[in-house]
């Protein structure tokens, strides 16, 4: 019966139950697979009978009636030639054809035994071996009646030897023990296929549930939320699940190309594979993937006791990690800080609105100045942070629009220049082309301005400190917005953290700006990234155009 394999394209599908029909096929095969063979010892026997007669001189074969054994055994020879014939064109059926074909052993063995002598030839034994395969081949059904039918046509041999041959004594004692053996043979042989019969359909309701078990393996494994890769004792995958595939960019469609070698797809894993078996207690620290560079942790499991027989290898992507371990953050944060800035807005209005007061009365009182302006300057801080926290709370939902982007910044650095009161020198504008793209204003001018303000922050604020680059990508259709600063740059330790919620070095920062940025960005279909190993802050954001980038 023909396992079910677990394929790429119907992977969520299971044999359960199997095919009826095609198990019905296989098993009718296999019969007429087992009778082909058992005719083809026929075949051998008949043959090796005409040899010894033809050659030999010292047996009995055809001592009475030289030419019936002769006729007899080129008779047996040919209808085993002809059974051949009837077994590929499988007409008539497997039951008749057996049955024609032991009946055919009966009666030239009988012919051949009289042409020999009768009994003392001991040719009726060769019917043993003739009832033994019936009776294994057709699981038991009418052997019985084919031992019926040599024990009739052997003692109908002794008694028309008796009657035609002179000085013949008929060994009637003889025949019925060989009469006996065929029945023994023919008991034996039922009961030896009804066992081989349970046995099969034992084993193959074993084999559709290992069949099944292995299918539910499978797609535990495909749906398994980091990769796995089984490697064999020579470095070869044997398997592996499509996670894996993406974290170590393999071709999926590759199922029948010749087995990939660890060492050759990833020679870094190869290397941990081997130190592993040397000390399988070592703990390794955390790998980055080059060509996509996830950060994932390795962990090996031997298959069998014996590590080098095989080994699993799991692959744990700990950016998925971070990210889900972010996001359940982010999501009690935020019910928290939602309760704590509305409970925080009205003590914060009253706050203000006292210090205002105090302003405006503070040359009657001679209240100190300073004094005031660290209320108003603390409380507009504070209302920065809870107008923060509402929109991280809250994502908005874009509203994209069509314009030049180009325009767009100039207009913005205008604005930007007036408000911060920072000179309109210090920002530099490039631009190879005019690029049309779909994004929400207000989304992008906050944006910006996060970007500009902390360009201007960390920059020598000089002329020409920060610089704004626009540039195309005609293959992606992709519109780059380079933001570029004249400092030193973010620490390299630092830089997986900047976009993180209220992370900030900076003194009175909330922490929220870099994360506000990117959260705006995704929203509009775009994003946003921090460029290293440029010596400068710098900044970019890629985002799609409307028309193509020449």
């Amino acid at each position: 019966m023909s396992t079910p394999t677990y394929s790429s394209q119907n992977k969520h599908s299971l044999s359960w139950p199997p095919d009826c029909t095609a198990t019905a096929t296989d098993y009718s095969n296999q019969h007429w697979r087992s009778l082909c063979y058992f005719n083809g010892f026929r075949l051998v026997i008949g043959s090796s009978l005409l040899i010894v007669f033809w050659q030999s001189e010292f047996t009995n074969l055809g001592a009475y009636h030289y030419p019936l054994f002769l006729y007899a055994g080129v008779g047996h020879v040919l209808s085993c030639a002809l059974s051949i014939v009837l077994i590929r064109l499988r007409f008539p059926g497997f039951d008749q054809q057996l049955a024609i074909q032991v009946i055919s052993d009966i009666v030239f063995f009988s012919v051949m035994m009289y042409a020999s002598g009768g009994l003392p030839s001991s040719l009726g034994v060769l019917l043993l071996v003739s009832l033994a395969g019936a009776g294994l081949i057709s699981r038991g059904r009418l052997v019985l009646f084919f031992a019926s039918a040599a024990t009739i046509s052997l003692l109908l041999q002794e008694t028309y030897s008796l009657w035609t041959v002179n000085f013949y004594s008929a060994q009637y004692s003889q025949a019925g023990l060989l009469s006996m053996a065929y029945f023994a043979v023919a008991w034996l042989a039922h009961r030896l296929a009804r066992h081989t019969l349970a046995s099969e359909l034992l084993a193959e309701e074993l084999g559709v549930d290992l069949a099944n078990m292995a299918q539910i393996n499978q797609l535990v494994i495909q749906d398994l939320q980091e990769g796995v890769l089984v490697v064999d004792k020579y470095g070869y995958i044997r398997q592996r699940n499509s996670y894996a595939e993406r974290l170590l960019d393999l071709n999926p469609s590759m199922e029948k190309t010749p087995l990939l070698k660890l060492s050759a797809c990833m020679p870094e894993l190869a290397a941990r594979l081997t130190t592993w078996r040397g000390d399988s207690s070592i703990n390794f620290d955390l790998l980055r993937l080059t060509h996509c560079n996830a950060l994932v942790r390795t962990r090996f499991l031997p298959i069998e006791a014996n590590s080098r027989n095989g080994v699993v290898i799991f692959l744990e992507d700990m950016g998925r990690i971070q990210a889900q371990l972010q996001q359940l953050k982010l999501a009690a944060l935020g019910r928290l800080t939602a309760n704590i800035a509305h409970e925080i807005r009205n003590p914060l209005s009253a706050i203000n609105h006292a210090a205002e007061l105090l302003e405006e009365e503070q040359i009657e009182n001679h209240t100190d100045a300073r004094l005031v302006r660290i209320i108003c300057d603390n409380t507009r801080r504070l209302n920065k942070i809870v107008q923060d926290v509402l929109q991280l709370n809250r994502r908005n939902i874009a509203k994209p629009d069509l314009f030049d982007i180009h325009e767009f910044i100039q207009k913005f650095l205008e604005e930007f220049c007036h408000t911060e009161k920072i000179n309109g020198g210090t920002f530099v504008l490039k631009s190879t082309n005019n690029y049309l793209i779909s994004f929400d204003r207000d989304h992008l001018h906050q944006i910006l301005w996060n970007l500009c303000r902390n360009a201007w922050r960390h920059s020598r604020q000089q002329n020409g400190s920060i610089h704004i680059e626009l540039s195309g990508s005609a293959s992606e259709n992709n519109v780059y917005l380079d933001i570029v600063d004249d400092g030193e740059g973010v620490d390299p330790q630092q830089v997986k953290q900047i976009f993180e919620p209220f992370f900030t070095k900076a003194t009175g920062g909330t922490g929220l700006g870099l994360y506000i940025a990117r959260e705006l960005c995704e929203t509009n279909q775009a994003s946003l990234d921090y460029i290293e190993n440029t010596g400068n802050g710098h900044f970019r954001i890629i985002c799609k155009s409307i028309q193509p980038c020449l």
